[in-house]
């Protein structure tokens, strides 16, 4: 597919969370796919599983969403001195199992790794290419879906089962995050909950 041909199925995207997906793509046109959207189409999430290429426009809700997710996180890993490496929405992929991913934010914990430890999704629109194989062909040990809840699974073995608690971050209290995700007020979110944290680790 030329440039051209792309921007204009591009165009049909809104400013809520939409999806492209191409199949029968090579890898070497899923590594030329991000050199042409890196320079042309900031902040489109590409994602990469055996030939079927995705295309994701992140809308406000999702975006806005994914920032409170992360200001909660690093709260929490700044308040408990827990050492973290934020990546972002680095493009992270694996030529030997062909697939790539650029999450919406993810975070190595401890030191930094080569992939993420830690991978955080915001699901707006259903359908789509399946992250999770995406994910556990690169070895993330925990991804965490929101879908007006906060889901966590963690691979074991070659498969990722659901968890109530993180392995990563056992001292989490998820009940507690997720009530401050829902809040409406970021900053007041994140201040109240840098607060509760507080009182906690001191008592």
């Amino acid at each position: 597919m030329n440039l051209n041909l792309l921007e204009a199925k591009i165009k049909k995207v809104d400013s809520e969370d939409q999806i492209l997906i191409l199949n029968g793509v090579t890898w070497q046109q899923y590594e030329a796919f991000l050199d042409i959207i890196g320079d042309n189409f900031p902040g489109l999430h590409i994602t990469y599983l055996e030939g079927t290429l995705q295309f994701m426009s992140p809308g406000r809700k999702h975006e806005f969403t994914k920032k409170i997710i992360a200001n909660l996180l690093e709260a929490y890993l700044q308040e408990t001195r827990i050492r973290y490496y934020p990546l972002g929405s680095t493009t992270f992929r694996k030529a030997a199992v062909a697939r790539g991913i650029e999450p919406d934010e993810c975070y190595c914990i401890g030191s930094d790794k080569e992939f993420p430890d830690l991978a955080i999704e915001v699901v707006v629109t259903s359908g789509g290419v399946d992250s999770l194989k995406v994910y556990q062909g690169l070895g993330v040990s925990e991804v965490w879906f929101w879908e007006d809840e906060l889901l966590l699974y963690q691979l074991q073995g070659e498969m990722y089962v659901p968890i109530t608690t993180s392995n990563l971050l056992p001292n989490l209290d998820i009940k507690l995050l997720v009530s401050y995700i829902k809040s409406s007020e970021t900053s007041d979110a994140v201040w109240q909950f840098r607060e509760k944290l507080r009182q906690q680790i001191s008592s």
